[in-house]
């Protein structure tokens, strides 16, 4: 388990605080927690569940939808295939969304943070413009997941809406939005959550989870999700933590609020393949 990072601590809570867009728990939405999930095998598709309900049991959609940041990102959630393995087409319309979206977050005072703090250790450039080319190669940009594939896949599409491979497992989908819009329309089950080590039951205040859910025919085991957070919050998290390396995959140990998190990014060439979250005493009993 690597140190805390002290100066990434300091600068993702100057941001959460700054987080302005970020919903608040019993307020804006409200979660059910129920069961704690049953152990499960990957390519067990059953997997024990232990909720009956949704995980989501309300959310204010007239905020969400009113928030500029919000309503960009939920409009990019339709736009893909998600299955890896089928080529990805990516239509003029699309990559207006993605631009809308860039534009919206890129003038809150979350990612202006992470800009600022990017051009001080030269990792980006300090022109607006230039910024947001570098972001959209990083998280929209396709690639192929599977080398000699056809281009299936960008950062964005696995870690915010999520991807199946062979209908067997899923892959991503670490955001709170996407999972709340697929329970709604019950493409997504929550099974129960993953308690944590040092304490048995999550808080229905926690605003970092670690749940089990089937979707699309396969279950997750564990995933581990921020709630609530805005999308600018997780984009300038991931995005600093995966320019501030080069190897594969980056691991940084983060206090966040009350949060002990281990927050992790895989590297797919100059793309984005993965980023998510890990409730560090999380006990998988």
């Amino acid at each position: 388990r690597k140190a805390l990072n002290h100066e990434l601590s300091k600068l993702f809570n100057e941001m959460w605080d700054m987080d302005v867009n970020r919903l608040m728990p019993g307020k804006d939405y409200t979660i059910d927690l129920q069961g704690k999930a049953g152990a499960t095998q990957q390519g067990d598709s059953a997997g024990q569940d232990r909720a009956a309900g949704h995980l989501f049991h309300n959310v204010n959609e007239e905020r969400l939808k009113s928030i500029k940041t919000f309503a960009t990102f939920i409009s990019l959630l339709d736009n893909y295939e998600t299955s890896t393995g089928v080529t990805e087409v990516v239509t003029a319309e699309e990559i207006v969304e993605n631009n809308c979206f860039l534009d919206a977050i890129l003038a809150t005072e979350v990612m202006k943070l992470a800009h600022e703090y990017l051009c001080k250790k030269n990792l980006a450039k300090p022109n607006l413009a230039d910024f947001k080319y570098q972001l959209y190669d990083i998280w929209f940009q396709l690639y192929a997941r599977k080398e000699g594939d056809r281009p299936d896949s960008c950062g964005f599409e696995h870690v915010f809406v999520g991807e199946t491979k062979r209908g067997k497992q899923i892959l991503g989908l670490h955001n709170w939005v996407q999972f709340y819009l697929q329970e709604k329309h019950n493409q997504i089950d929550y099974k129960g959550y993953v308690a944590r080590k040092n304490k048995t039951r999550p808080d229905k205040d926690d605003q970092v989870l670690s749940i089990q859910f089937s979707w699309k025919g396969s279950v997750k085991p564990v995933g581990s999700i921020f709630i609530g957070v805005s999308p600018e919050f997780e984009f300038a998290l991931y995005t600093v933590i995966f320019l501030l390396a080069e190897e594969r995959v980056t691991r940084e140990t983060v206090k966040i609020e009350e949060y002990e998190l281990q927050l992790v990014v895989w590297r797919h060439g100059h793309h984005i393949g993965t980023a998510y979250p890990v409730l560090l005493s999380t006990s998988s009993e």
